[in-house]
């Protein structure tokens, strides 16, 4: 992963004091609410409904054990004992105390950790996908990359002050596993004929209050031109972009206002002002951050032995969590394991002080000590050897992080909606919590197949219910919760947006609804095909009937 210079770390220990002076000066008066938000914000740190939160940075989901218990004393030291993991692959603390907030900054920094540009209209945290580098669909490395984008967006004076929150994603496989279409800008990373590494450029994506299919405006664009390309990017954005309606002031209107070619001739001058400039990324540049994601050390092993080894284990609890929670890799006698943070005694993306702890001792013994965070919430161990399968899923039960459910109808995408979240109109947690009590029989969620639901708290989609399978949505009704239901969200193979199942459900009727819209899909489909597929070929009336009777 990449490693801070003295550079990287005088500019944290900077950020720090200055955070620590802004604050005091509006603990003492001297900065009021509206002095002191775009100061708090560009920090991370956000007021909810109960407590401050405050989002830190894990740029493209990639962490160090280092990090991981540093994160574990933070949550006791500072907050309740727990973190939540969000579908920026960031860690959000829910409970720190305000006057605390850069005391918690100085320890970060100890670690090469922040919350710089967590929050505010600039350019947040750049996602990838859980399995970069790993994979072995993948045709690119998207992390140096990543790594790119990051140094040069981070404090970037000219797009510090945007007329709303950036979001950009980069995907370097053949599978999206990033959600690229569903962001401001999501690049995918591909060779052209001659095998020269270029682009692909996505712009206008994005989810909340107008869904929006992001639009390619460069079907493939040199590799060394990337930086500059994003550059013009977000001048147009930040010159155009309408500021007098947060509700209007996304990318993703501003392309629709002008039509994608408009936007694209709009981008290709302000480009022709800076193609071939100083922010061209030359061989050199490239090469220098390339080379700190070089390849673990890795044995050579036998495939063959290592699977031996591992059909030893006859347990089906384990076989079940194997198939399920583990994958392919691109060496030999090794996988990437997903860490499940779908345990029926926390919230979705919840992981407690003890199993980070837990889950940097086993990142140290099982995978090169690291491990990364996930778009949906969950946690990566991504190189195990096969023949440390069994002990590390043995490890992971003793902590409550070996749910087998990845991919699954119970693996949700959850906000922490409004038992957190000010902008909330609905608590999203327990609708979670019902669901999951719900559908506890494994074997018939397996026989389902692989179900994305995803449930969010309010119109702003942090939850991402659009691009679920099954998308839930919190709505407020006169001062009551209901939610409202889609289905054939993709964000993925084909990208789309759901569609309204009908009429608004009370919370304690969701359950009931979700089992109907199962039943009909098992008796909907056909030989193997999953519930996503059946949804496209005879449409949600169906379901619809089914529901509403």
């Amino acid at each position: 992963m990449y490693t801070y210079n003295a550079n990287d770390r005088q500019l944290l220990s900077e950020r720090v004091t200055q955070f620590r002076g802004q604050m005091q000066r509006y603990l003492e008066g001297e900065l009021g609410e509206e002095q002191f938000r775009p100061l708090r914000l560009q920090n991370g740190l956000y007021i909810q409904r109960k407590a401050p939160m405050l989002r830190i940075a894990v740029p493209y989901g990639l962490l160090s054990s280092q990090q991981l218990r540093k994160l574990a004393s933070l949550t006791r030291d500072y907050d309740k004992g727990y973190a939540h993991v969000s579908t920026r692959q960031n860690f959000q603390l829910n409970w720190p105390e305000l006057e605390r907030v850069p005391d918690l900054l100085g320890e970060l920094a100890e670690v090469d950790m922040h919350c710089i540009q967590t929050s505010g209209n600039c350019i947040r945290n750049t996602t990838t996908d859980q399995f970069a580098g790993v994979s072995p669909d993948e045709v690119v490395d998207p992390r140096p990359y990543c790594e790119l984008i990051r140094q040069w967006s981070t404090l970037h004076p000219e797009f510090a002050f945007l007329p709303r929150k950036f979001k950009i994603a980069v995907c370097g496989s053949q599978s999206d596993r990033a959600a690229i279409y569903s962001h401001d800008i999501g690049l995918a990373l591909q060779h052209d004929r001659q095998g020269n590494l270029g682009v692909q450029v996505l712009v206008g994506g994005g989810l909340g209050r107008t869904p929006v299919i992001g639009s390619e405006i460069e079907s493939w664009l040199d590799i060394k031109h990337l930086l500059s390309y994003l550059e013009a990017v977000l001048r147009v954005y930040n010159q155009l972009g309408r500021r007098d309606n947060k509700y209007k002031a996304r990318i993703k209107i501003l392309v629709r206002a002008m039509g994608v070619d408009k936007f694209r001739e709009a981008v290709h001058r302000e480009w022709s002002k800076l193609k071939d400039g100083d922010n061209t990324l030359t061989e050199k540049r490239i090469e220098d951050v390339r080379a700190h994601f070089r390849a673990m050390p890795y044995e050579q092993l036998d495939a063959t032995a290592e699977a031996a080894l591992l059909a030893q284990h006859d347990d089906p609890i384990f076989k079940n969590w194997l198939k399920r929670n583990t994958r392919g890799h691109k060496v030999a006698g090794y996988r990437a394991v997903t860490v499940a943070l779908k345990h029926r005694d926390l919230a979705p993306g919840d992981i407690t002080a003890d199993q980070l702890d837990h889950l940097a001792e086993l990142a140290d013994r099982f995978s090169f000590s690291e491990a990364r965070t996930t778009h949906h919430q969950n946690m990566v161990l991504a190189d195990v050897r096969e023949r440390d399968l069994h002990d590390l899923w043995t490890a992971l039960q003793k902590a409550n992080l070996a749910t087998a459910n990845a991919g699954y109808l119970t693996d949700m995408i959850c906000c922490p909606g409004g038992d957190f979240c000010s902008l909330a109109n609905a608590k999203s947690i327990p609708v979670s919590d019902a669901i999951r009590d719900r559908f506890d029989d494994l074997d018939y969620l397996y026989d389902l197949g692989p179900i994305e639901l995803n449930i969010s708290g309010c119109m702003n989609a942090c939850g991402h219910h659009h691009i679920g399978h099954i998308g839930i949505l919190g709505v407020d009704k006169k001062g009551k919760e209901f939610f409202q239901v889609s289905l054939g969200g993709r964000q993925a193979e084909s990208p789309k947006i759901g569609k309204i199942l009908g009429p608004s459900f009370g919370a304690s009727e969701i359950p009931e609804v979700i089992a109907k819209i199962l039943e009909r899909y098992v008796e909907l489909r056909q030989e193997d095909e999953l519930f996503i597929d059946t949804i496209h070929r005879v449409g949600i009336e169906p379901f619809k009937e089914r529901v509403y009777g």
